[in-house]
């Protein structure tokens, strides 16, 4: 079943001699920090990036994640509670019985940081706030997010409320393939209703690219930020904890991803691959091609290895689109990407069955 490009298990090796020069990173001043390419989960530089923190307002990216998917009409109306006003820290001053969106919610949890909000939120999404923040913590376990544990909403220190700038990118890069918490997060300002609310993510304007994401601030956390950058297609998402320098480290980190582990195109959808010889048709030969795009983030000099897997003949019938096999990508032993190789068109059999044998042509001469 498998063969390699050049002798057997097809094996081919693929440079790219675009990819960047790498440079070494930036020094930075958090305590903790890591820079992932969104797409593959390549981290691209960490720094202390498993021990686990104080993470303050940038929890409520997972307030903002699990609402967005638990209310998915943004136009709800939700009635404040007096419990809703019961917090210290940033606020939006919500009065009780005011009616606010969903969405109004939504915007002054991530651009303003209330507290308030994100009590507001986790009530009316959850049903109360400590069936909400169950559900924060389903939702970081089915992201993979091992070193993490929230109890409430807002990021506000409590004794079992950490994570780690490892599993911040998780939820970042989660974030930003949600619409609507991308979108937010991405909203330099907006007024709806009596509200207008402003980003306080400097990034927005101060770094070209930058999408969003969310900042954060307790005396004992320190200065806390996720953010994230697209260039080229390429999509970064960073994490800082406990950082005096935050803005200046983000950009930093942004620039040495994009320059040293730019993105590059391993396969591209529909490009024809190769030809497999056909049995039982008339049609000697079927198209394959491949199914997806594949990209990853390379330094100069890293070698991609392509190992193909496809049978050496096939049989008729076949179907156009059905898989025939696949094509992986490796840097040394580590697999990086694949994309199924499908069949280019439909062949059917009956052509080469039909044909009657060739003494049964014979006896129609010579009877």
């Amino acid at each position: 079943m498998k063969r390699v490009c050049a002798a057997g298990l097809a094996t081919c090796l693929l440079l790219f001699p675009h990819a960047a020069a790498v440079s070494g990173p930036p020094s930075v001043s958090a305590a903790s920090a890591i820079l992932v390419d969104a797409e593959s989960g390549r981290v691209l530089y960490e720094k202390d990036a498993h021990t686990r923190r104080l993470i303050a307002s940038t929890t409520k990216l997972m307030t903002a994640l699990v609402a967005a998917e638990s209310c998915i009409d943004l136009g709800e109306n939700v009635t404040v509670e007096y419990a809703d006003t019961r917090t210290e820290g940033s606020s939006l001053y919500l009065q009780v019985g005011e009616q606010i969106t969903v969405e109004a919610l939504l915007y002054g949890l991530l651009l303003h940081s209330g507290n308030d909000a994100a009590l507001a939120l986790a009530r009316y999404c959850g049903g109360d706030v400590e069936t909400f923040v169950e559900q924060m913590n389903q939702k970081a376990r089915e992201l993979g997010m091992a070193d993490s544990h929230f109890e409430n909403p807002n990021g506000l220190n409590a004794d079992g409320h950490y994570s780690t700038a490892a599993d911040m990118a998780r939820l970042g890069i989660a974030c930003m393939e949600n619409e609507t918490v991308a979108k937010i997060v991405a909203t330099r300002s907006i007024t709806l209703g009596n509200r207008t609310f402003v980003n306080h993510n400097k990034l927005l304007s101060q770094y070209e690219g930058c999408v969003g994401m969310k900042t954060g601030y307790t005396q004992l956390a320190g200065r806390t930020l996720v953010s994230a950058a697209r260039r080229d297609g390429q999509l970064l998402v960073c994490v800082t904890l406990s950082d005096p320098d935050d803005w200046r480290d983000h950009a930093a980190l942004f620039d040495y991803g994009f320059s040293t582990y730019p993105r590059q195109v391993l396969a591209t959808r529909n490009r024809d691959f190769r030809m497999l010889p056909v049995a039982g048709s008339l049609v000697r030969f079927v198209g394959v091609k491949t199914a997806s795009d594949v990209y990853f983030p390379l330094t100069e000099g890293e070698k991609v290895r392509a190992e193909i897997e496809l049978p050496e003949q096939v049989q008729a019938p076949i179907e156009a689109e059905v898989p025939a096999g696949r094509l992986v990508f490796y840097v040394g032993e580590e697999p990086v990407g694949e994309t199924p190789l499908v069949y280019a068109s439909s062949v059917r059999r009956d052509a080469a069955d039909k044909r009657p044998p060739i003494r049964e042509l014979l006896k129609f001469f010579f009877p």
